[in-house]
């Protein structure tokens, strides 16, 4: 597709570009149930065909990227959420494959892979995606999935030093030839990797930082720092704390992208009733409770003992509720936007009818509101680069 000599910065991929002053991606559609933690009918069921239609349907809607969860097994319960799941850089090499805009990131738990073997599957499919990839780099929380590997769970701010030492060999690996290593946790003789990524300096790269720790490894090392907060208020004070960081420990700008879970209708009324339906009647709270149980064990800077906490998690994976009718839930977007977020992930309990409903409905008020730009398909650019010559 592309060779060395033909890259491209990385700041042209979508989530860094300036197409679209507030960037969305879809959320969780690699994983069983996507991110409702219902038994309600509609919800991921994670096979190929579904995917490659759930992909190509936010391609042609424009969204920007597509940001897939790291799992292993489910917490139990009677949905046992997120279960069955595809491993995220084959995914990720598949649905850029089949994709021709959007970009696509790969999620990687720090602690079960060597910085060479990632470097060489980072390349790869940037490389299959023509510079479309991401990566969303998760430095360890869930400890009965690292117990599968026999990978012991590190304390809270070591995770983020071995993390810290993991990726700066992988960004060695994508802008020199060969090189001996010796640090903490890695080492490695005559170091090599080929081809590079298309992109350069390298790929985006993605990080939830919440923490001190995780503050300081996003701002040192992150295009993108993925926030979680309770309200708009809490989003805003992230996001502030996320750019300062990086200002001032750094010298370096970073953007900030929050979470998003949409449930539309024609009218308020019936957008809460189909909440009220999957959340109270159908979801899952045993499996909820116990998967916050693991986080709130490994996981610092986030308060998940509340009812609401537990409400946030069956409804969307504790993302930013945004209900009601599509003028409702454009405002809801931009509310984040005004909170200083640069962009936000989104889910759906149906993610086909979602994104359908996003483009028909939502994306022109986003548009009007100045977030969004309109969609300029291929056959609009065919005919523009012809009447300009």
């Amino acid at each position: 597709m592309s060779t060395d000599d033909q890259t491209k910065a990385s700041t042209d991929a979508p989530l860094l570009n300036s197409e679209n002053a507030f960037k969305l991606a879809v959320f969780g559609a690699n994983v069983s149930g996507g991110c409702a933690v219902t038994s309600v009918e509609g919800t991921i069921a994670v096979d190929w065909s579904e995917t490659k239609r759930i992909a190509q349907a936010a391609d042609a809607a424009g969204l920007d990227a597509m940001v897939p969860v790291a799992r292993w097994k489910g917490p139990g319960g009677a949905v046992n959420f997120n279960d069955r799941s595809f491993e995220t850089f084959t995914w990720a090499a598949a649905v850029a494959a089949v994709t021709e805009r959007l970009q696509v990131l790969a999620t990687i738990h720090v602690p079960t892979a060597h910085p060479l073997r990632i470097a060489k599957e980072i390349a790869t499919v940037d490389h299959i995606s023509g510079g479309r990839f991401g990566l969303n780099i998760v430095a360890g929380w869930n400890e009965p999935e690292f117990a599968m590997f026999g990978v012991p769970q590190l304390p809270h701010d070591e995770r983020y030093a071995v993390a810290a030492e993991w990726v700066s060999v992988i960004k060695r690996l994508w802008n020199e030839d060969t090189f001996d290593y010796e640090g903490k946790y890695f080492r490695g003789k005559g170091v090599h990797s080929s081809p590079r990524p298309v992109q350069s300096p390298g790929p985006l790269i993605m990080s939830a930082g919440a923490s001190g720790a995780g503050l300081a490894f996003a701002a040192e090392h992150a295009n993108i720092n993925f926030i979680m907060a309770e309200d708009i208020a809490a989003h805003a004070a992230k996001a502030e704390m996320a750019r300062r960081t990086a200002r001032d420990k750094y010298n370096r700008e970073i953007a900030v992208m929050g979470m998003g879970y949409v449930v539309c209708a024609d009218t308020e009324k019936e957008a809460k009733a189909y909440f009220d339906y999957y959340v109270n009647q159908k979801g899952d709270w045993e499996g909820a409770a116990k998967m916050m149980g693991v986080a709130a064990t490994n996981v610092e800077a986030m308060d998940m003992s509340t009812k609401s906490a537990l409400t946030s998690m069956v409804a969307g994976y504790a993302a930013q509720p945004l209900v009601g009718t599509p003028e409702q839930i454009a405002d809801g977007i931009l509310k984040m936007s005004r909170a200083g977020l640069n962009g936000c992930t989104l889910s759906w309990v149906n993610y086909e009818e979602g994104i359908a409903q996003y483009r028909e409905q939502i994306l022109p008020l986003l548009v009007q509101a100045g977030l969004r730009s309109e969609i300029v398909t291929t056959a609009d650019a065919d005919l523009t680069e012809r009447v300009a010559l």
